[in-house]
């Protein structure tokens, strides 16, 4: 058992040394923020990642914890391809989930680690400017596209990189609500796999890492792709292989690595140490997206 531990710390040292005083997003969502055994793990993780010398920054989502505030208070959720329709009330609430009870529960996790996390919303120093997002949607070439009001749903304009690089300079771990702010003030919820890409883009990060509940890309047969680049992964998604929530992920990804980002990896988050896994081992657990 010693040697095995010491052959998985011999494995792992020529990355750590690679890694030193990278930027690494992480898009922290799914399974992994609601199973407690998986929330340590995460915090401790992230933890370490700091204390070896990276730099560690985190963009969560909410999607659950905002359905089960929603249903408490009586008010109803539609989606439209895959997109929350958020009206004010239910705007209200999304900013008190994710730029309150969520962040605020992960930044806590991570400082019983050991670790100094601070939350922050796009409001905080003008983080994430956005604007409205506007849903067009196209049933066949022979009717005119249908334009959906979203509502408080918008997209990334601008990220002003300058209080996440004070923090990690400082030793802090920047935790990141996907909230934005308009020009005028208004509020906006945004897609948290965005944010972690402009995010990521941003900071001329080295890795922008997905968490999701699946291994990665999987093929027809449900197997592992360990690697995929812009050609297969127009293909895959033209036979209907690559669907529903993994669709944004991959796109993100490749406007990441379009924009400077070095490597885009697409992990499962239910596996316990999952970054670690990934990060620090030769054969790494997900899908690497790349560009050919």
């Amino acid at each position: 058992m010693n040697e095995e531990v010491a052959g998985i710390l011999i494995e792992s040292l020529p990355y750590i040394r690679r890694f030193s005083g990278m930027t690494i997003v992480i898009k922290y969502g799914g399974h992994a923020m609601v199973d407690d055994q998986l929330k340590e793990d995460f915090a401790r993780d992230v933890t370490l990642l700091k204390f070896i010398g990276l730099n560690p920054v985190v963009v969560h989502g909410g999607g659950p914890q905002i359905n089960s505030v929603l249903q408490q208070m009586g008010i109803q959720s539609t989606f439209v391809k895959g997109m929350r329709l958020t009206d004010t009330p239910t705007m209200d609430v999304v900013e008190m989930v994710l730029g309150g009870k969520v962040n605020k529960a992960i930044v806590a996790q991570i400082n019983r680690q050991g670790g100094k996390a601070v939350g922050l919303s796009g409001k905080d120093g003008g983080l994430i400017q956005a604007r409205k997002l506007h849903i067009v949607f196209q049933n066949d070439e022979n009717t005119p596209p249908e334009i959906i009001d979203p509502g408080h749903v918008g997209e990334v304009t601008l990220i002003n990189p300058d209080l996440i690089n004070t923090l990690t300079q400082r030793g802090f771990i920047p935790i990141i609500a996907p909230v934005g702010v308009g020009e005028s003030g208004e509020t906006y919820n945004i897609n948290a796999d965005m944010v972690a890409c402009r995010v990521a883009v941003a900071l001329a990060a080295g890795r922008l890492i997905y968490l999701t509940d699946v291994d990665g890309v999987l093929d027809a047969d449900g197997k592992l792709i360990s690697s995929i680049d812009a050609v297969t992964i127009r293909q895959l998604s033209k036979a209907g292989i690559i669907t529903g929530g993994m669709i944004p992920k991959i796109n993100y990804a490749l406007e990441a690595l379009q924009q400077g980002v070095e490597k885009v990896p697409i992990i499962n988050g239910k596996k316990r140490h999952a970054l670690l896994l990934e990060l620090f081992t030769d054969r790494g657990i997900g899908t690497e997206v790349t560009m050919t």
